[in-house]
């Protein structure tokens, strides 16, 4: 499962009552961070995930309210005792970004390690999350993102039980090992049952609508995604500045087919977001407006509770 926390919904400023678009989300008790605008830390405090398990950062891009916080949550992670190396993952230019921005933190207990990315890659974070980075069309170098946890397939215990072999040997044969009892050889495959779907989830700011984006994030379980301007009058206002509407950003949540739509980084002239929530479940039903503090958790499909 991936639990996810929405931090903040704010586009370009921090607002009394907004912070900055971001979000954290928790596998195994490791945690990865969506882009650091100024003040991050601040709602990341006050909801209570913590920073010393936060392992990961990952930027769309390398504008002032996507990133300006990176001196202080890393900040928070050091005194929150954390010793491990952190690793930030971002466009290129993310080096330049990172080494400018940790000049005022300087003896952190932990090494910041920078991982600058390109589209169509696919990587691996911590508690064995997969990443992969799609090319947004914004003003500068941006990317949207595909988080997947994969599961393995579901462990055959009655043909184990069947084989004779220990309880204390099944989960081995579960990871696919080759495990030697009385004089006999198994293989794990041998006890894999069919394969079992896992949990994913988009995360999509900073953009146009681009043609790769609901084949990158087809079934996503969930989609974070900007809805900068609610009113479908603001259309030509968010084509020239590179950014969507609410109608657009459901329209991809359909397109992809996506389980659910929480829609952020909203314009700081857009006072009441959900004024306009119609606009988006006209076209895609599931949407939620976001706000600091939304959460919930991404189970696995035969560990939900249906009503």
């Amino acid at each position: 499962m991936i639990d996810c926390l929405l931090l903040g919904t704010g586009g370009m400023m921090p607002l009394p009552n907004r912070w900055l678009s971001s979000l954290l989300i928790r596998c195994q008790s490791e945690m990865t961070l969506f882009d650091c605008g100024e003040g991050t830390q601040v709602p990341m405090r006050h909801l209570g995930w913590g920073f010393k398990r936060l392992s990961s950062i990952v930027l769309s891009h390398l504008h002032a309210d996507h990133v300006m916080g990176l001196t202080g949550v890393l900040f928070s992670v050091g005194n929150a005792g954390r010793t491990e190396p952190l690793t930030i993952y971002g466009p290129p230019g993310t080096m330049v970004v990172a080494q400018a921005l940790t000049v005022v933190v300087p003896g952190l207990p932990f090494e910041v390690l920078v991982h600058e990315i390109e589209a169509d890659e696919r990587l691996r974070l911590p508690a064995e999350i997969d990443l992969s980075v799609g090319q947004a069309d914004h003003r500068d170098h941006c990317f949207f993102y595909r988080v997947d946890r994969s599961r393995e397939p579901r462990f055959d215990a009655e043909r184990a039980r069947a084989a004779g072999l220990p309880v204390q040997l099944w989960s081995r044969l579960q990871r696919g090992e080759s495990v030697e009892w009385d004089g006999r050889r198994f293989d794990g495959t041998e006890f894999q049952g069919p394969e079992r779907r896992g949990v994913s989830l988009g995360f999509v700011t900073d953009t146009r609508p681009v043609p790769e984006m609901p084949a990158l994030l087809q079934r996503v379980d969930l989609l974070v995604c900007e809805g900068t301007y609610g009113d479908d009058a603001d259309r030509e206002k968010a084509i020239q500045k590179t950014h969507m509407t609410f109608r657009e950003a459901a329209t991809i949540a359909r397109e992809s087919d996506a389980g659910a739509l929480w829609l952020t980084h909203f314009s700081p002239a857009m006072d009441d977001p959900d004024a306009f929530v119609d606009k988006a479940r006209d076209v895609f039903p599931r949407t939620t407006i976001g706000y600091s503090g939304l959460q919930t958790t991404i189970a696995f499909e035969d560990e939900r509770i249906h009503p």
